[in-house]
């Protein structure tokens, strides 16, 4: 079935015996709610001794105050990622305040209701009040509940060097080096979306919700316990239809084009650009203060949900579809793991290494166009699995016909065997052929994947979804109170905290014109 990327490995292989992908970077972004002792959402402001939150590049929040994000810099040891990862939850754990916990799963705790999730606050410039209006109106479109569910990104680039040699092993002489680039990363994207129910399958950790997350609302959801919703086979609800989702692009007919990079630009800056009547009754500016950025489809590029993201690093107020345009494709975000509530880091070397195996794998695959009908085909896949992934006797969409998930998955599987071998070519042992093992294992046996192994813990602790998940999270709590970090780490984190408050005031203090005229400057920007 993948005879085209045995044969690409095959003559990368020989390329490798130099290093052809030493330098390749991996970088991870873990969310997690801060809690109070209680169990809700912490209504403390974010920790001054983190620093601030608009400027430290490793330690921030998202839609939250108590959202925390651990941002680790790039690199091509994934041992030193996750050492990063590790010690900055050590560093925040030791900062907080009033008994406070880190939640240890994806899906929240317990909410009462969207007025006691407070949005997170970047302070009095224009581009803090811009960060903080923008959530206020996710908040009024899709509800503050949902912005809350914390998640896992892995970015991946490939190394500048490697660039010149796959060109000419394509034999693709017409684009410019840049341009082939973003073509390739685009062509990665696209498998990316055709197979990426397999991450939720393999590492799906929100099979039950605590009932309160849902407000009272219907749901075709079962009952676990008098507190507790689930589905008996799923894998990340999550990635299902409970979660977060532009629902809204079916009626104005607007969504991401994935065919090449001028196509997904054009259809980004459309939705930015297109009224909608429903946040149009929402208002912009009512009775003096702002309530979202705009009332178009999308307030501004972030906003659009997907599992997976081509991105450029952004340079000081650029829009992302302007750097984009400017300087291509620099690496891809995937966006559908969920936070592993059986680690305290959130996520495991094992998955790393197997994220890395598929990443590269759905560069050297074919990727022909996505179709109107393989759009649906994804987006139901997507909603399978997340629901009932584990199923047995589930079959997923391809090509109009219907396809066994466990068959799917195990050919997808064994077509990353060489990719595998291809990552283990300079390592000591086979740490890669080791981790895609792992997956086949799970494959074989549903009962093995995190969110199996939670229920089963659920139903033998006889606890609901908040109980596990509040269980985990003193686990967790215990294991990083018992760490200490290093002087220099420590100092290090210490010094950003302090110099990101400096530049947050720098920030401020330069300011010289109205949010309005900012915004609209925001906006022009070509």
């Amino acid at each position: 079935m993948f005879k085209l990327v045995e044969g690409r490995v095959k003559e990368l292989f020989a390329y490798n015996k130099s290093g052809l992908l030493n330098g390749r970077q991996i970088g991870v972004e873990k969310e997690s709610l801060r809690v109070s002792p209680e169990g809700g959402i912490s209504p403390l402001e974010h920790p001054e001794s983190l620093g601030s939150a608009l400027a430290n590049p490793y330690i921030t929040t998202d839609y939250s105050e108590a959202l925390l994000e651990f941002i680790t810099p790039p690199s091509e040891h994934i041992e030193s990622v996750l050492d990063f990862l590790r010690d900055s939850q050590v560093y925040v754990y030791k900062q907080l305040e009033e008994n406070e916990i880190l939640w240890a799963t994806s899906m929240p705790c317990v909410v009462a209701g969207d007025s006691s999730i407070p949005i997170a606050n970047y302070g009095s410039s224009n581009a803090g009040q811009m960060k903080s209006i923008y959530r206020r109106g996710l908040g009024h479109r899709y509800g503050r509940a949902m912005q809350v569910i914390a998640g896992v990104h892995f970015n991946y680039s490939l190394p500048e060097s490697f660039w010149p040699v796959y060109k000419e092993l394509l034999a693709d002489n017409e684009p410019s080096l840049k341009d082939f680039q973003s073509e390739q990363y685009f062509a990665l994207v696209r498998n990316l979306q055709r197979y990426g129910w397999l991450i939720p399958y393999l590492f799906g950790a929100s099979p039950a919700v605590c009932k309160s997350f849902l407000g009272g609302a219907e749901t075709r959801l079962k009952e676990f316990d008098e507190n507790t919703y689930y589905e008996p086979y799923a894998t990340s609800l999550r990635m299902g239809d409970i979660g977060y989702q532009n629902n809204k692009e079916n009626e104005s007919g607007v969504k991401a084009c994935y065919r090449n990079l001028d196509s997904y630009i054009k259809t980004l800056q459309c939705a930015i650009e297109t009224p909608f009547p429903e946040y149009e009754k929402i208002g912009v500016k009512v009775n003096g203060e702002y309530q979202q950025l705009n009332a178009n489809l999308l307030q501004i590029e972030n906003e659009y949900y997907s599992t997976v993201r081509p991105k450029q690093i952004i340079q000081g107020n650029e829009k992302p579809i302007v750097a984009l345009k400017k300087r291509g494709v620099r690496y891809i975000e995937l966006r559908s793991l969920d936070v592993n509530a059986f680690d305290p880091l959130g996520i495991n070397e094992t998955q790393l290494r197997f994220i890395e195996i598929f990443m590269l794998f759905c560069l050297l695959a074919e990727s022909d166009q996505i179709c109107f009908s393989e759009r649906e085909e994804i987006d139901q896949n997507e909603l399978l699995v997340a629901h009932n992934g584990r199923d047995p006797s589930l079959k997923l969409n391809l090509n109009a016909k219907k396809y066994k998930l466990k068959n799917w998955a195990g050919d997808l599987l064994n077509g990353m065997q060489s990719v595998s071998e291809l990552l283990d070519q300079h390592k000591d042992g086979t740490p890669y052929q080791d981790a895609l093992k792992r997956q086949i294992e799970k494959v074989k046996d549903p009962e093995l994947t995190p969110s199996a192994r939670m229920l089963n813990e659920m139903r033998e602790t006889k606890e609901g979804f908040y109980h596990f998940a509040k269980r985990m999270s003193e686990n967790h709590n215990q294991y990083f109170t018992k760490l200490n970090l290093s002087e220099e780490r420590d100092k290090f984190f210490s010094d950003e905290a302090t110099k990101s408050i400096a530049k947050q005031k720098q920030i401020e203090a330069l300011d010289n014109m109205s949010f309005e005229d900012y915004l609209q400057a925001y906006f022009e920007q070509a």
